[in-house]
C-alpha cells in the first residue's frame, strides 16, 4: 500500500507542488518524490555530501557556473543548509557569473543561432543581499578560473552545476579540474543544463557543452566525465540524462572503500 501511495504522489504535479510549498516531510522524502523545485541540484549536492562523509571529509564545496538571476544559487544555498543538518558535512556554496549576461559567442561552437550577447543579465548587488552564505565570483571565467583556488581556498568540490551555455566558457570551467585534484572529491556529481534541448537548440557532440565534455575526456587520461548510468537505467526522468560523474582516477581517495556490501555471497 505504501508503494502505491508513493507512486500516486510521484505522478501528481499538484501534490508535489503542495509538498514543496509547505515543506511537508523530511528533505529526503521531498527529494525522493521529486518534490523540490530543482531536484537535480538537491540530488548532486546531497550525494556529494554523502560521499564526503563516507571518506572522512567534514566540509565540501558546491558550485554553480552561470548564476543569471540567482534563483538557482538561492535554491542551492537552501538545499545545502538542509543537507548540512542531515549529514553533518559543512557545505560551501559558490556561484560564477560575468554579472553582465552572456558574452558575445566566439564562433559556431558557442551556438550563436540560439544564444545572444546580453542574455541572462544579473543584478548582483540585489542578489548578494538575498544570499546567506553563498559567495558570488563576478567576472570573466577566463580570469576568475585562474585565481579562484588561491583566493578562496575552497573545501573540496563535490558537485557543480554547469550552466554557462557556451562551449568556450564551459571548456574553461572544466579545465579548472586539471592539476587541482586536491580541491575535488575523487568522484564529483555534476549537472549540465544545456545538453538536451529541443528542435531549436539541436544540441550535439560537436558544439556547446557536449563538445566541451568530449574534448575534455579526450585530452585527460586520469580525469573522466561519465554519464550517470545508475540513474538513466531507472525510470525515465528528464534530468537523469543531464547528470555526469567526474572521476578523478588518480585521486588519493579514489579507491577508499565506501560500499554497503561487506559480505561476499556464499
Amino acid at each position: 500500500m505504501k508503494k502505491i501511495i508513493l507512486k500516486l504522489i510521484k505522478s501528481s504535479k499538484k501534490i508535489k507542488h503542495i509538498i514543496e510549498k509547505y515543506n511537508i516531510g523530511s528533505f529526503n522524502f521531498r527529494m525522493n518524490l521529486g518534490a523540490l523545485r530543482r531536484n537535480h541540484y538537491a540530488y548532486i549536492c546531497f550525494n556529494a555530501a554523502l560521499l564526503a562523509k563516507k571518506i572522512g571529509y567534514k566540509k565540501i564545496s558546491v558550485i554553480e557556473y552561470g548564476v543569471a538571476g540567482g534563483s538557482g544559487l538561492l535554491s542551492l544555498e537552501k538545499y545545502a543548509e538542509e543537507i548540512e543538518k542531515i549529514l553533518g558535512v559543512e557545505i560551501e556554496v559558490y556561484g560564477f557569473d560575468t554579472g553582465e549576461g552572456l558574452p558575445k559567442p566566439l564562433d559556431y561552437r558557442d551556438l550563436p543561432y540560439h544564444w545572444k550577447e546580453g542574455f541572462f543579465t544579473m543584478n548582483h548587488n540585489s542578489l548578494r543581499k538575498k544570499l546567506k552564505k553563498a559567495k558570488l565570483i563576478i567576472g570573466n571565467i577566463e580570469d576568475s578560473s585562474k585565481t579562484f583556488f588561491k583566493d578562496y581556498q575552497p573545501a573540496p568540490i563535490g558537485a557543480f552545476i554547469q550552466d554557462f551555455d557556451f562551449y568556450s566558457s564551459t571548456k574553461t570551467a572544466l579545465n579548472m579540474m586539471i592539476g587541482n585534484s586536491n580541491f575535488f572529491l575523487p568522484r564529483v556529481f555534476s549537472y549540465f543544463d544545456d545538453i538536451i534541448g529541443s528542435e531549436i537548440e539541436l544540441y550535439n557532440d560537436y558544439t556547446g557543452e557536449r563538445l566541451a565534455i568530449n574534448e575534455f575526456n579526450l585530452s585527460n587520461k586520469n580525469i573522466k566525465i561519465s554519464p550517470a548510468y545508475h540513474l538513466i537505467s531507472r525510470a525515465k526522468v528528464s534530468w537523469y540524462d543531464q547528470i555526469r560523474i567526474v572521476h578523478f582516477l588518480k585521486h588519493d581517495k579514489y579507491n577508499s572503500f565506501i560500499s554497503d556490501e561487506t559480505n561476499l555471497p556464499t
